[in-house]
């Protein structure tokens, strides 16, 4: 898979020279590390995960057109850090045509530099490393009178890398349903389990427990637990207030799996069961759920599926008396933005809002294709402080958010098992 995607990028490169960091790891305090999750662009590339590496890509290199930069092996350092792959396995167990250590990239990367017509480089991403680069660019500017010359074009990696990224293989889609499925099961677990009296945080307890308890690496993202009128923060991630009988608890949660992601949200009442005015906002979100995932198919617009969104949002909150008015003005006017202020979905993949455009060159919303995974996620968010709006309403927050992957003939839903339809949700917790 990683050799097939290493060719496939060379040959997109048409010549010059690519190069891709790892960065090192992060200090948490003192001399304690965050847990390290290496950079996705390179994994994505070369399969290596461990920090402080380069790839370089040389398509026109008559033998050494994948060449590495790791650290080399150190019994000492592996006896505390864990095992490293060193130059021999860079070459062996990741495909390298050549490997040196880390050590010596600065110095060589003059010679790697000079005479290419174009770089591949995201500039932005690591600011050390972007200060070497651009000091080594300006020195090979001066040595044009001996006939070196640095490249005259850079080029974001992610031009040809996301636009990748954005498609998935088949491989990619079997590592994203078990993504879901783990995700899926932590969810279901967590709406079995809540009762009043407990904290978000215990919740959030559960939901990490069964992520790695069915083999995930981690959380794919901080996970939202919030109850109450924290339901209507869109990101959420104090996860310590209390819950209460009566209240709704939004968890918008996803395993990472293999380096790809899950996202999944569902919104349900903590005594398991709805009130008469949570029951109506609910069905309103859920409506324009299901309505916005019928339309997923190759050749819909990607902002149209938005706008079947807003439009039901809309619609649904006029019939409530959220809204008042006529639904093309309101829409028009962007008065739904006052309850629902985001968009309806993003890519999904090895980040959780993951890579790839939206719009096309001309600013034109992108049509979707099989292979890309998306989120369905309409949500309505009733403030505190909300001010015309019958009291029965204020504080509920509720989104649904579904993992959906693009098939040839329509669409896959990759979270279907999670219960959203009300007397679904409200038979799992009677249980």
């Amino acid at each position: 898979m990683f050799k097939k995607r290493r060719e496939d990028f060379l040959k997109k490169m048409g010549g010059g020279i690519a190069i891709f960091r790892n960065p090192d790891e992060v200090i948490r305090n003192n001399d304690a590390h965050y847990k390290y999750r290496t950079d996705s662009d390179f994994y994505y590339i070369t399969g290596f995960s461990e920090p402080n590496s380069i790839a370089v890509f040389l398509p026109n290199h008559p033998e050494h057109k994948f060449v590495m930069f790791v650290r080399p092996r150190d019994p000492e350092r592996e006896t505390w850090d864990g095992k490293r792959a060193g130059l021999e396995g860079a070459i062996s167990d990741f495909g390298a045509d050549a490997s040196f250590d880390i050590k010596e990239f600065e110095e060589k990367l003059p010679h790697l530099l000079k005479n290419q017509e174009k770089l591949f480089y995201t500039i932005g991403q690591h600011s050390e490393f972007d200060t070497i680069l651009i000091n080594t660019l300006v020195k090979l500017r001066k040595k044009a009178r001996v006939g070196e010359f640095p490249p005259s074009t850079i080029v974001e990696t992610g031009k040809i890398l996301h636009e990748m990224r954005l498609i998935k293989s088949p491989e990619e889609m079997d590592i994203m349903r078990q993504a879901n499925l783990i995700s899926q099961e932590a969810h279901i677990k967590a709406m079995k389990s809540v009762k009043a009296g407990m904290y978000e945080y215990e919740v959030e307890g559960i939901i990490d427990n069964e992520f790695r308890k069915h083999g995930a690496y981690s959380s794919a993202y901080n996970s939202i637990v919030g109850t109450g009128v924290n339901a209507t923060i869109l990101h959420y991630v104090e996860n310590n207030k209390q819950l209460k009988d009566g209240d709704l608890l939004l968890i918008d949660a996803g395993a990472e799996y293999g380096f790809y992601a899950g996202d999944i949200t569902r919104t349900f009442p903590v005594n398991g069961k709805f009130t008469k005015a949570q029951r109506e906002v609910y069905q309103v979100v859920l409506d324009a759920n299901k309505q916005a995932t019928e339309m997923v198919k190759p050749g819909v617009r990607f902002l149209d599926i938005h706008n079947k969104a807003v439009e039901v949002l809309t619609k649904g909150m006029i019939e409530i008396g959220l809204l008042k008015g006529d639904l093309e003005t309101l829409i028009k006017d962007e008065k739904y933005k006052q309850f629902y202020m985001h968009k309806t979905g993003h890519w999904l993949g090895m980040d959780v809002h993951d890579v790839g455009r939206y719009f096309d060159g001309n600013n034109d919303s992108r049509v979707i294709e099989a292979g890309m995974v998306m989120t369905i996620e309409p949500g309505l968010y009733i403030q505190e402080n909300t001010i015309g709006v019958s009291p029965e309403y204020i504080g509920i927050g509720i989104r649904i958010e579904d993992d959906i992957l693009v098939t040839e003939s329509g669409h896959e839903i990759l979270s279907a098992r999670v219960p959203k339809e009300v007397d679904e949700i409200e038979r799992l917790m009677a249980v």
